[in-house]
């Protein structure tokens, strides 16, 4: 995911700098829409990338606090009352 971003990143910062002729909208409108598209894939695919992960994580949270809940039951002592 964070390579991902820095891809996009290093592309958007190529494209405004250094790659600023070849991509002018005007001369080379193919290159330009090309290059916010793969810019634009490359971040849409990193935030479904984050939210699948939190998804994930929150899936393994709900596990764990059933496992959690399963052995307190099992295992806590009885309570015994003294008349």
């Amino acid at each position: 995911m964070f390579i991902l971003l820095l891809v996009a990143l290093t592309l958007l910062f190529s494209g405004t700098t250094f790659l600023k002729t070849t991509l002018n909208p005007r001369e080379h409108p193919i290159w330009f829409v090309l290059l916010w598209i793969v810019c634009g894939w490359l971040t849409v695919t990193a935030l479904l990338l984050a939210i699948f992960d939190l998804l994930i994580v929150k899936l393994e949270s709900r596990r764990a606090q059933r496992v959690l809940r399963r052995n307190l039951k099992t295992n806590s002592p009885k309570a015994t009352i003294n008349e």
